[in-house]
């Protein structure tokens, strides 16, 4: 933690330093205010700096030399040979390690990879150190011994805890050496961790050798290594092939190719004596995006494109140092990149220079109590800087780097870019769109600027000017069009208006590309775009609450094929039918009515379609089915039967047949038109139906009446006769069929079954007509037999007197047969009921003095109580009642009729008893009428009461089929179990 007075001295540094930063600071929008786009921006607080330093709370026990951090780890060398190491994961927990060198070797450099497990010491007397993360010992590496290590590069791919992989090193003399580190418990008792150590390359500058100041390894997706190397004017590139598996010596094979040739570089005059290249990665293990090269003419600066055949630098620029930068006094000390600047440490201050335009956006000094910066290092995996000095540490935390880099992008045109890093930034992203959008304008793109204002909040009124008076008639459409599309369902009134106005536009350019042969192609395509419109879901609730302006507005400019068009949209089928029916054009007409599928529509137009094509029309309404009532369709039905159109008829009873026999119709009204239609044009088919519906006169669905008359008016007698037949007129339908068939009308004298009376008559009206209008006396005896009620007395009144009797011989023996025969079934009768006589009368008598046994004991088979405490009844059968309880048993079983016969002649008893009563002291005969009146009411009520056994006679058969429990009565039973 930094003390009071450190940070007093820091913020009075920083204020020093400020008006460098200025410019930048106040170009930037987002001040309190109204800006162009219409957007407020109020900012309640200060924004905070993107960099923002902070002093380490660690006073070193000696002078710090070198420090270096990677992925929190953090490695300082103190005084001469001492190590520290502090997890920032865990600051309080430091761990100091001795080097343990007693000669006056002191350390160079040191290297730390970017996982921070393999740190590499350089020491001035040519020797290397290594020390791991999980250790606390420092090892020789022997095979390093004799070079003075000035850059390593690492293998950030194939690299472990355990492991460095394949890396490269460079020294003071320009050679590059390939090496690897291992270290494992396997290799306690081998001599060191290097596996080996082999030159591959040797840097030159100016025919001599150079150090090689930095080192960077980069693998592409497609398996190609990158190198980069630096000398103190050059920088180095060498591109080759990987190898499949991380075979030893990986990077022989590539420094091979440049054996006889030299590996491109860019060289630059000026020297400060090394230089540094720092590279910006947005995550760890990732290929890095951009670098910046800190030598003696300025920095180096661009992007790293790896898809590039042989040059990784892209977009190359060189920032030259400014006046206030003198490098042969001065030099700068260490550079860092990241997204947007690089960092440039000088002996007393930090600059950050941003690498969009070039400028100098932050400067930060120190005070010279904390002594010379030495260097800048960068944490590219928790994204912090650290400045140290001999004396202290510091810190760099960034942020919100990119806040304003959308406004540098937008001043260099990059619009694209400039959206990328304001599209949480409402505001920021309406300036941008409103600039591209004047940049559009102002290149005559006109309609790529309409797509553009119509997303900023730039005043509508003012950009659509802008549009008509640049007579730009598609950019002001593409304009409204996209502020259309950008509304809320809820802004009516601007839905209406843009509507209104897109509608007009469309329909102008339809009126004038109509007439031109040239555009037919362009009107089409028009003609398309303006129905696409008018299609759109979002509008639809719009044009429906605003038809009739839109039908205006087509009728104005004529354009009946839009009308019908946005007819269909709007669902106005009613107006596109009448067009098509106007226009003759009756099928297109059916169309439209077929696919809404409207019942009204087709009650309303079926009378003109079925004039013209009725086929079609019956053919539609088979495939509405039951969605039509055929009840409505009559009246297009019977106005063009009526012309005796043979099509028009046919159609009509096809579709009442599919009404009758498909739909299965009821309705009188359409089975009586089918009558008519039958009874006049198709005579064969209406018998057919006749029978087809049966004699069942509950089951008719047509007016028998209006059948009759309809089938009489048209000579139709066989239907007649059908038609008597089923309304029960059979001597009607006899006289009918006797005018064409005898045949027939005997099958109608046979129809009433249950009357032989008329059976009788009816038979001989067929005898009468026989012999009277015929004459044929042997068809006469053949209705004779035919029928077994007439006789032939019946049918001798209908022959004329010449007859000769020899015709009727046969018949009349056989009747004199028949009735001798008869005469003797009677007297066998008559003696059989003399005899049943008899034995009743017997039965009577015995019955007389039959009598019962009855026993003290004797219990009620009912109540179960002693018999002879109350009047009783005794059958037969031996069942035995008293007499409430036998009526309490009978009276269920009984019919209404009797249970009120019952209840009567008890009352009739009770007032004989009471009658009685009062007469008690009268004598003679009216005492003995009393008596016997009341002895008949009590006969007529055991009649009722006592004619069977409750129990062994029809009353116990007939309920078999009964509940025990009456269920009127079942809730209340079942209450009583509970």
């Amino acid at each position: 933690m930094s003390s009071i007075l450190d940070e007093y001295e820091d913020s009075q540094a920083r204020a020093r330093s400020r008006p460098a930063g200025l410019p930048y600071q106040q170009h930037r929008l987002g001040s309190t205010g109204i800006g162009q786009s219409g957007y407020v921006s109020a900012r309640l607080e200060e924004e905070k700096p993107i960099f923002s330093k902070q002093r380490i709370d660690f006073t070193p026990p000696s002078v710090i030399t070198h420090l270096v951090v990677c992925n929190n780890q953090l490695c300082m060398s103190m005084g001469k040979d001492t190590l520290l190491r502090i997890d920032l994961g865990k600051p309080d927990q430091p761990n100091q390690i001795e080097v343990g060198r007693k000669d006056d070797a002191r350390i160079h450099k040191l290297f730390l990879d970017p996982s921070g497990s393999h740190l590499l010491i350089s020491l001035t007397s040519n020797e290397c150190l290594y020390l791991n993360r999980n250790s606390q010992k420092v090892k020789s590496l022997s095979r390093w011994k004799g070079h003075l290590i000035e850059s390593v590069g690492w293998n950030k791919h194939l690299g472990s805890e355990s492991s460095t992989g394949p890396i490269l090193v460079g020294t003071s003399q320009g050679q590059l050496y390939e090496a690897e580190i291992v270290v494992s418990e396997e290799r306690l008792f081998i001599s060191g961790p290097d596996q080996y150590f082999k030159n591959v390359y040797n840097l030159e500058e100016d025919g001599s050798p150079a150090p090689v100041c930095c080192l960077e390894i980069e693998r592409s997706a497609d398996s190609r290594l990158f190198v980069i190397a630096t000398t103190r004017k050059r920088l180095y590139q060498f591109v080759g092939r990987a190898l499949e598996s991380a075979d030893p010596h990986m990077f022989q094979p590539m420094f091979s190719q440049y054996t006889n040739t030299l590996p491109s570089f860019q060289e630059f005059p000026a020297s400060l004596g090394y230089s540094e290249i720092s590279f910006y990665t947005s995550k760890l293990r990732s290929s890095p995006r951009s670098f910046a090269w800190m030598m003696g003419n300025g920095v180096l600066y661009g992007t790293l494109d790896f898809t590039r055949p042989d040059s990784l630098l892209s977009d190359v620029q060189v920032w030259e140092y400014s006046a206030d930068i003198v490098p042969e006094l001065e030099p700068p000390r260490s550079i860092v990149l990241t997204q947007f600047h690089f960092l440039l440490l000088l002996p007393d201050r930090v600059k950050a220079i941003c690498t969009l335009n070039g400028q100098l956006v932050f400067e930060d000094a120190f005070p010279d109590k904390f002594g010379h910066l030495l260097r800048m290092v960068k944490d590219s995996v928790a994204g912090l800087i650290w400045i140290y000095t001999e004396k202290a540490v510091f810190r760099y935390h960034i942020q919100k780097e990119s806040r304003d880099v959308w406004q540098m992008y937008m001043n260099m045109g990059k619009f694209e870019l400039a959206k990328e890093y304001c599209k949480d930034r409402p505001e920021c992203l309406d300036t941008v769109l409103a600039k591209e959008a004047d940049h559009c304008f102002r290149n005559k793109r006109y309609v790529e600027s309409a797509k553009y204002y119509a997303l900023t909040q730039k005043y509508f009124e003012e950009i659509a000017l802008k549009f008509i008076e640049a007579k730009q008639e598609e950019a002001l459409k593409e304009f409204l069009l996209k502020k259309l599309k950008n509304l809320k369902l809820e802004d009516k009134t601007q839905l209406t208006l843009l509507v209104t106005w897109l509608a007009e536009i469309y329909l102008n350019w339809l009126g004038t590309l109509e007439g031109d042969k040239g555009k037919q192609n362009q009107f089409e395509a028009t003609r398309e775009e303006f129905r696409k419109f008018l299609s759109g879901s979002k509008i639809k609730e719009c044009l429906l609450n605003n038809r009739s302006t839109i039908y205006d507005l087509l009728a104005s400019h004529g354009n009946v094929e839009d009308m019908v068009f946005f007819s269909v949209i709007m669902q106005d089928y009613e107006r596109v039918v009448t067009h098509h029916c106007q226009h003759d054009d009756y099928s297109a007409a059916l169309e439209v009515m077929s696919k809404c599928q409207d019942p009204a529509l087709f009650y309303k137009f079926s009378p003109v379609l079925m004039q013209h094509i009725p086929k079609q029309v019956v053919d539609a309404w088979i495939d509405m089915r039951k969605r039509l009532d055929p009840k409505n369709l009559i009246p297009a039905l019977v106005n063009y039967s009526q012309i005796g159109s043979s099509a028009q008829v046919c159609e009509a009873i096809r579709y009442l047949e599919f009404c009758v026999h498909q739909l299965e119709v009821t309705d009188q009204a359409i089975h009586n038109y089918l009558l008519s239609l039958y009874a006049k044009y198709k005579p064969k088919a209406l018998l057919w139906y006749l029978e087809q519906a049966g004699s069942n006169t509950n089951c008719i669905h047509y007016d028998l009446k209006y059948a009759l008359r309809l089938c009489a008016e048209n000579n139709q007698n066989q239907a007649c006769v059908h038609i008597y037949k089923t309304m029960e007129l059979y001597e009607e339908a006899v006289d009918h069929a006797l005018q064409m068939d005898v045949d027939l009308a005997k099958s109608c004298a046979d129809m009433p079954e249950d009357d032989e009376e008329l059976r009788k008559k009816l038979w001989l009206k067929i005898a009468r007509h026989v012999v009277q209008e015929e004459k044929d006396v042997k068809k006469a005896m053949v209705c004779l037999s035919s029928c077994n009620l007439l006789k032939i007395e019946d049918i001798l009144p209908f022959f004329p007197n010449f007859v000769t009797i020899d015709h009727f011989k046969e018949a009349i023996c056989s009747s004199l047969q028949e009735y001798n025969k008869h005469i003797d079934e009677l007297k066998q009768e008559m003696e059989e009921a003399t005899e049943s006589a008899k034995r009743i009368r017997e039965d009577i008598q015995e019955m007389r003095n039959k009598y019962g046994v009855v026993e003290s004991q004797e219990k009620c088979a009912s109540c179960d109580f002693p018999l002879l405490n109350r009047p009783f009844y005794l059958f037969l059968c031996g069942h035995m009642f008293h007499s409430d309880c036998l009526l309490q048993e009978v009276i269920p079983h009984l019919s209404p009729f009797k249970q009120s016969k019952l209840e009567e002649l008890q009352r009739k008893l009770v007032a004989a008893g009471q009658a009685k009563s009062r007469q008690r002291c009268k004598e003679g005969e009216a005492s003995d009428q009393g008596q016997q009146s009341r002895d008949q009411i009590k006969s007529d009520i055991d009649d009722l009461v006592a004619a069977e056994c409750i129990y062994c006679g029809e009353l116990m058969i007939k309920s078999i089929d009964k509940p025990f429990i009456d269920p009127q009565k079942s809730e209340e039973e079942n209450s009583t179990w509970l």
